[in-house]
Parts: structure tokens; C-alpha cells; sequence
């Protein structure tokens, strides 16, 4: 039996949103700061939406 496939998360940790765009956890909040980069909080955690990480990259890949 094959075991499903997990579906891609919707958020992610700060230093896993630094670690998936290749950025130092300083230069995340800066994004964040002036919102380039879309938070959620639950709780007391903060979390990056990955469309936003993804969207970040294609604004940016476009503007080359």
C-alpha cells in the first residue's frame, strides 16, 4: 500500500521561510516590515503564508 502524499504546508516557521528563499532570519523581517512578506499569527507563533514566499519570488524573478 502506497502511503498518501502530504500536502504542501500553508505556512511555514520564520527560520523555514528564511531557509526556503535563502535569506538570513534578519533580512525575512525586513520583508515582513514592509510587507513584502504576509504573517499569520496563531497564538503567540508567527507563521509566513508560502503563497506569499512563492508570490515574493515571482514579483521579483519578473522585475529582471
Amino acid at each position: 500500500m502506497i502511503a498518501p502524499v502530504p500536502p504542501d504546508p500553508i505556512c511555514v516557521k520564520i527560520n523555514d521561510a528564511a531557509r526556503m528563499i535563502g535569506v538570513g532570519r534578519t533580512k525575512l523581517y525586513e520583508l515582513i516590515a514592509t510587507n513584502q512578506i504576509e504573517v499569520v499569527k496563531l497564538g503567540k507563533s508567527t507563521r509566513v503564508t508560502t503563497a506569499s514566499l512563492n508570490a515574493l519570488v515571482t514579483r521579483l524573478h519578473a522585475s529582471e
